[in-house]
């Protein structure tokens, strides 16, 4: 049985309590008034210039998608300080949605290959079931407060879904179009409905887990493959939709056909890397003996593989966009290359470039340092991707990388680190009665 070290929780609840002053001053440093935005933005010398004369250069050019959506006017000052005073409210909303959607993503990702595993009937794998289950029990804090944040956007306690907002609704004829789908009340139950799904086969997929270990025969490992498969049509139908209710829907006049994909592939990767990362540190305290340099070496290459399946996705959503040249639809990504060069190609950089030149090399994958290096940058990348797809319709240009988003990831790093160890300390760490058990014991590549 693992034991949840004390070193490990203090750390987590360090991590926690930081993260806590960090999100505070965030929010305690939002301004009150557009006399006090006009301040900050006054005081900044960030390199980012004054908010309203990019924002009227960018509605002169029909490129900003924050006031599209918003249906201002650019020659229209009461607007522009308005905005701007949303944007600077936004900014430590943006940084806790961010954080908590990345965390929670790290753990849905997981489930996915979890499910798949379970479906195939994979043989490599069962000795990093209980690994699985624990880093995707955090699906229940974190989904939970996920849908807190879309709860408190409903309440209007933030500005993250300008189609939350009605005045917004009554002066756009495309998002009065789109109504039907983009309504608070649907849009609160199928985040439920999701939730709920997902938390639900987590729970019972992991029961009869731990089910199979008492068993006398293979009648809950057959179940588990029966329900794991049904789930995997659930999961793919309800994570698109999730992504488009999330994520998308804070541009609300762009969409991207591929965008469901795009964000799988993201948690795919960044769930895979979170599983080698956590089994190595497993096996650094003497635990998981079981597991050999051919585990690692096959997380590796699903990092490494799901990272350029990540690439192909980018640039073929990118490459159809700017060939296509539609006003509706690069405006998405001129906003992003002028207002966020340094994440946006730096992202691109972490999660393709990094993983290839790191993870190419077949004996690199087997020496465990060099994955949890290439985990680091993995991780740090796709949190830029997240960054990158909600901040420049929260906040525009009005983005900083500084104490709310640090401390964000802080409190949601030692929250999950707590969830997740002391998962692992609940149950052995090595199923006794998976039939494929001695396969994964005996694995060798």
């Amino acid at each position: 049985m693992y034991t949840f070290s004390n070193k490990l929780k203090i750390a987590s609840f360090i991590l926690m309590a930081v993260g806590l002053l960090g999100i505070g001053v965030g929010f305690l440093s939002a301004p009150g008034t557009v006399e006090e935005a006009k301040a900050i933005v006054a005081s900044q010398s960030n390199g980012h210039g004054d908010a309203h004369a990019v924002e009227s250069d960018a509605n002169e050019h029909g490129e900003h998608v924050a006031e599209e959506a918003h249906g201002h006017e650019a020659s229209h000052d009461s607007s522009h300080d308005e905005h701007l005073l949303h944007q600077l409210q936004n900014k430590p909303w943006a940084a806790l949605y961010v954080a908590a959607f990345f965390f929670m993503m790290i753990s849905l990702g997981v489930l996915a290959f979890y499910a798949i595993q379970r479906a195939a009937q994979a043989g490599w794998s069962p000795l990093l079931f209980r690994v699985m289950e624990a880093i995707t029990s955090y699906l229940v804090p974190g989904g939970i407060i996920v849908f807190v944040i879309l709860v408190m956007s409903v309440l209007h306690m933030n500005h993250l879904f300008v189609w939350m907002d009605t005045d917004v609704v009554a002066n756009d004829h495309l998002l009065q179009g789109k109504k039907g789908f983009l309504n608070p009340t649907f849009f609160l139950i199928r985040a439920a409905i999701f939730l709920g799904g997902w938390i639900l086969y987590r729970e019972y997929s992991r029961k009869l887990s731990l089910r199979q270990d008492e068993s006398t025969d293979d009648s809950n490992f057959k179940l588990n493959f029966r329900i794991s498969a049904a789930f995997l049509v659930f999961y793919l139908i309800s994570e698109s939709m999730m992504s488009w209710d999330w994520i998308m829907s804070v541009d609300p006049h762009w969409f991207s056909t591929l965008f469901g994909w795009y964000v799988f592939a993201s948690m795919f990767v960044s769930g895979i890397t979170v599983i080698a990362m956590v089994t190595i540190y497993l096996k650094s305290k003497g635990h998981l003996t079981d597991v050999n340099d051919s585990h690692i070496h096959d997380l590796a290459k699903f990092m490494f593989g799901i990272s350029v399946f990540w690439t192909y996705l980018w640039f073929s959503q990118f490459m159809l966009i700017w060939y296509s040249d539609i006003p509706e639809e690069v405006t998405y990504y001129i906003t992003r290359i002028r207002d966020y060069k340094l994440p946006f190609f730096g992202m691109i950089v972490m999660n393709f470039v990094f993983p290839l030149l790191l993870l190419m090399n077949s004996d690199f994958k087997r020496v465990n340092w060099f994955v949890i290096m290439s985990g680091v940058v993995i991780l740090a990348g796709h949190y830029l991707d997240i960054f990158n797809m909600i901040m420049p319709s929260t906040v525009g240009n009005q983005w900083f990388i500084g104490i709310p988003e640090i401390g964000a990831v802080l409190f949601f790093a030692g929250l999950f680190i707590f969830w997740v160890f002391r998962a692992l300390s609940k149950a052995p760490l090595q199923p006794k009665r998976n039939p494929f058990i001695e396969e994964s014991r005996h694995f060798h590549y």
